[in-house]
């Protein structure tokens, strides 16, 4: 089976492949194809994945192109993780929001838009790509705004795109340990978007496990989400919020640590990989070490800024081991093998949420076969949350609108529509701002 990597030079790529490595059942990956623009970023990316694979003599072969249309062609699953203009990117959505006084982070309202402004005419052509060269190939995608990409990409491909993100499985993984549950033993009623959602309820055995939890502040004082949120603010909602709803609910105060911070998240992943890639291009440096040591560094400082806000502490020892490309491989095994698994997935709504239409992407629990990702029957969301929900599917869909038309005055509006910026006349100052910076966005006029 192939598997082709889009952003193949990517830091997180040797977590997919150190994962693929432990698969020894039929069926498994035998080839994988990494595509990147940037050749220096897929050698030194390969050299890692090559120690990886040293003790491992039925390892999957890789291959490295910069080739798109010969990456795709043959491929069985496509694995989309790009970063349309780099973390340089990112660090400059992240500091013209700051400037505003509003936030810029890659996913979340200011940076949120501009990135994906920038990402859904190249992953629209990438879909368009896959259908022609590759159409029974599934998509996997990885890119953030990964809601709003999702649902950029399935306008061409429908069903066969599904996105992913390890947020939620994280949340639930917490909060089962918490109540002494396994979490494989627990159904996680999730629903909302991409980092917006909340869990709603905790099922084990058939019984829902999560008021015991909202009823105890110690227990929701003792994991990640109720240092960060508060056990009175979780009691209050009657729900767990994903970590990113912080920027939401205590947006003040994340905006203000982000503007008192030595350097943005982006500028510090900007600086830090580019020391990795330095190091790891060299023949005399071992990649995987040089690639273990910044892993653990970047995943001990995320959202460094929220838990400090809320002083949260340090994270836990085992949130720091990744988990996306757990997700990616138990999607793509259930779809190849026809191994019915339940994962929370970024799919089409197809009536699960009555307030959005049906082509609108969401993030729920999904059974998982041969078929595909099909969303459960889910509860309705509270009115607070449907709100929220509503409010950003209505700016994704200025986003897809302003990329499809090309339109200024579409992406301004998306800009003014969001929750997170308060006012036309900043969302004036940062479209202006953004297109000052970013090469990609000229197609906007």
């Amino acid at each position: 089976m192939r598997l082709t990597i889009l952003g193949g030079g990517g830091f997180r790529v040797p977590l997919v492949y150190g994962a693929l490595l432990t698969d020894r059942a039929p069926g498994r990956v035998t080839e994988v194809v990494l595509h990147d623009l940037d050749a220096g970023r897929l050698h030194a990316v390969s050299r890692v994945l090559a120690e990886q694979a040293a003790e491992s003599p039925d390892a999957p072969r890789v291959s490295t192109t910069t080739d798109l249309d010969e990456a795709l062609r043959g491929a069985d699953f496509v694995f989309s993780a790009i970063r349309v203009g780099g973390l340089d990117g990112r660090a400059d959505d992240e500091r013209v929001a700051l400037a505003e006084g509003v936030l810029g982070q890659e996913t979340v309202g200011a940076g949120g838009i501009a990135y994906g402004l920038r990402t859904v005419p190249v992953a629209t052509d990438i879909a368009r790509r896959v259908a022609r060269l590759a159409p029974d190939a599934w998509v996997i995608n990885f890119t953030n705004p990964a809601g709003l990409v999702t649902e950029a990409m399935s306008r061409h491909l429908g069903d066969r795109v599904i996105g992913i993100c390890d947020s939620p499985v994280g949340l639930g993984r917490r909060i089962a340990r918490v109540l002494g549950a396994d979490p494989k033993d627990a159904f996680v009623d999730y629903v909302g978007l991409n980092h917006l959602g909340w869990v709603r309820g905790l099922r084990v055995a058939g019984r829902d496990e999560l008021p015991r939890l909202l009823a105890d502040p110690a227990l929701l004082g003792s994991f990640e989400e109720g240092r960060l949120f508060g056990p009175d603010w979780l009691s209050t909602l009657g729900a767990v919020p994903n970590e990113y709803l912080h920027y939401y609910y205590f947006n003040r105060e994340t905006v203000r640590a982000y503007q008192e911070a030595e350097a943005t998240r982006g500028a510090f992943l900007r600086d830090q990989q580019a020391r990795f890639y330095a190091e790891a291009g060299r023949p005399d440096v071992s990649a995987l070490g040089a690639w273990d040591r910044t892993r653990a560094e970047r995943e001990a400082t995320y959202m460094a800024e929220n838990r400090e806000t809320a002083g949260a502490g340090e994270r836990e020892e085992e949130d720091l081991s990744g988990g996306y490309e757990k997700v990616a491989l138990a999607l793509m095994r259930a779809i190849a093998r026809d191994a019915r698994t339940t994962l929370i997935l970024n799919v089409r709504n197809q009536g699960t949420l009555p307030d959005l239409d049906a082509d609108a992407v969401i993030e729920v629990p999904c059974l998982v076969d041969a078929n595909g990702a099909h969303p459960l029957a889910t509860a309705p969301l509270p009115e607070h949350a449907t709100g929220l929900v509503s409010s950003v599917k209505a700016v994704e869909r200025e986003v897809l609108a302003a990329a499809e038309s090309g339109s200024r005055a579409t992406a301004l509006k998306a800009f003014a529509l969001h929750p997170l910026v308060d006012s036309v006349n900043v969302a004036r100052r940062l479209t202006d701002g953004y297109l000052a910076v970013h090469p990609g966005l000229a197609y906007l006029k």
